[in-house]
């Protein structure tokens, strides 16, 4: 393997290198294989999700005779991860879509329907066509629910029409989302760009759409006839304070208009309103007022509130005194296991802990897991620790990216210190978000990486 010292800034060399660092940097190469643990554990994963899916694969290979029943009613894997190239008109809508079956090994059983009910003092699981089934341990990844119910005046069969766009609904609908997308690009006029106040899959991914349909804007036929206008619950663009300063920078470098403290409540498609719940200090007391405004879009990215699936919401694992409206499951936040029921560990977007929803934060939850459930199995103590690790290559135009890590303490955390610079916009973060990311997913799904 070429050394960092031997590193060269050739095409050829910078390929290599990012296929090659794509593989460590969040998504890393397993450690040799542990031995094998002979059990007759009955084993439940709720989810054939990114999580769901590696966490059945390595299982398989790490315990011998155990009884591992995966239930998920998703005919197709998504790599959701590409939804945003998808949005963007980079990518394909079929380039997200596989079968779900295609990752799963042989000694898993899927019982291809939802679960409709998780009783954790009697250790079962009922499916909505009624089986009912016991479990020793039980892992909860059902990822969350994207909840467009709550955005009045709006329905995912208006994406693609009227300058609308959702790129998070899926990938037919990231596809629609660039068909009106491409219409502001080409056409100008004022683009709106949303993002939820609850917690969130991949919260880089609302300015990854906003910067890219920038630069393609800036390009193309709308060059000179645009606004871009960002609007966020919250009072800075990203959780880690530093990336979030960075983004102020760029967005105010490229001329897009900044809203903090704006949540999106309905919209009107006829007259091409968003209407908004704003926050904002009072002047003479400090005290947070809210009040009503209302923004004219010719192109609106709506990202809906998201929540944990009602199965869990109903099921008495979610957190009594963190997010009540949203429901995540409560657990350790260093090994993911649910603190009143140990038998039970939350996995991937579902999961309550401060960071962790994203596919390369999946990667490092999924060894955690398996590690203290063997190590329940043989009675005794897991040693692995997940510390928040968070992975996002936030895309900032066609071909440059920034590869910023980080971790629960807002701590950068960079797999490549001295050689890419996670503030940085550069070609080679895009590599790996564009080109050799997927195949390390695969891995990951595959239990190799």
């Amino acid at each position: 393997m070429t050394g960092r010292n031997d590193f060269r800034p050739s095409r050829r060399g910078v390929l290599g290198f990012a296929l090659a660092g794509a593989v460590t940097a969040g998504l890393g190469v397993r450690a040799a294989q542990a031995a094998r643990v002979a059990t007759k554990a009955r084993i439940i994963i709720i989810g054939a999700g990114a999580g769901g899916t590696a966490l059945a694969n390595r299982l398989v290979q790490r315990l011998d005779g155990a009884q591992i029943t995966l239930i998920d009613p998703r005919a197709q894997h998504l790599y959701q991860p590409g939804l945003s190239l998808v949005a963007a008109g980079l990518k394909p809508a079929d380039y997200v879509v596989s079968k779900t079956t295609d990752w799963l090994p042989s000694g898993v059983t899927l019982i291809a329907e939802a679960a409709a009910a998780i009783d954790p003092v009697a250790k079962t699981v009922s499916t909505e066509k009624g089986q009912k089934l016991d479990y020793d341990f039980l892992i909860v990844a059902p990822g969350l629910v994207l909840d467009h119910g709550a955005i009045q005046g709006f329905s995912l069969d208006m994406v693609g029409k009227d300058g609308i766009g959702a790129l998070y609904a899926g990938p037919d609908y990231a596809a629609k989302t660039w068909q009106a997308a491409s219409k502001f690009t080409e056409e100008g006029g004022v683009g709106l760009f949303t993002r939820p106040a609850t917690e969130m899959k991949c919260a880089g991914a609302p300015l990854k759409h906003t910067f890219l349909l920038d630069d393609i804007a800036s390009r193309g036929g709308a060059k000179g006839k645009y606004e871009m206008h960002y609007t966020c619950p919250q009072t800075a663009l990203f959780s880690v304070p530093i990336v979030a300063e960075k983004v102020r920078m760029l967005f105010g470098e490229r001329g897009v208009a900044t809203y903090y403290g704006h949540t999106l409540k309905s919209i009107d498609p006829g007259r091409k309103t968003a209407q908004f719940e704003t926050a904002a200090p009072d002047p003479a007391t400090g005290e947070m007022v809210k009040s009503t405004t209302e923004m004219p879009y010719d192109y609106l990215h709506v990202i809906p509130p998201q929540r944990a699936p009602e199965v869990i919401r109903q099921s008495g694992l979610s957190w009594a005194d963190k997010w009540t409206d949203q429901g995540w499951v409560e657990c350790d936040m260093k090994t993911l296991r649910h603190l009143r029921y140990p038998e039970i560990f939350a996995l991937g977007d579902v999961a309550g802990v401060p960071k962790g929803k994203t596919a390369a934060s999946v990667k490092w939850q999924v060894p955690v897991i398996e590690d203290h459930l063997i190590a329940s199995l043989q009675g005794r103590e897991g040693t692995e620790v997940y510390d928040g690790y968070t992975s996002c290559p936030l895309i900032t135009r066609v071909g440059r990216a920034m590869l910023v890590e980080f971790d629960y303490h807002n701590n950068l955390v960079p797999s490549f210190p001295g050689v890419i610079a996670p503030l940085e916009e550069l070609w080679i973060s895009w590599l790996m978000k564009e080109v050799a990311l997927k195949a390390t997913y695969n891995a990951m799904l595959r239990g190799r990486a």
